[in-house]
């Protein structure tokens, strides 16, 4: 039971900008609802929902990544 490691390094590359994602996410959403007032909200509220979106859908991808590497399915 060996490991891929191609497949190992692919799904710690996923995982590091799931992190970056992590990071970003809550910090527009933040920024955005603190200037509800300002013209840019909606469009910063959106883009912060699709980091946050992004995030989730790249934590399951890297961790299923990793699974397969690890486990060589």
């Amino acid at each position: 039971m060996s490991t891929n490691k191609e497949t190992l390094l692919k799904g710690i590359k996923i995982m590091g900008g799931t992190l970056a994602l992590l990071i970003a996410a809550p910090l527009i959403l933040n920024s955005s609802f603190k200037n509800q007032d300002h013209p840019f909200f909606i469009p910063v509220l959106g883009i912060g929902i699709i980091c946050l979106i992004g995030a989730i859908y790249f934590g399951f991808k890297g961790i299923k990544t990793l699974m397969k590497a690890l486990f060589n399915e």
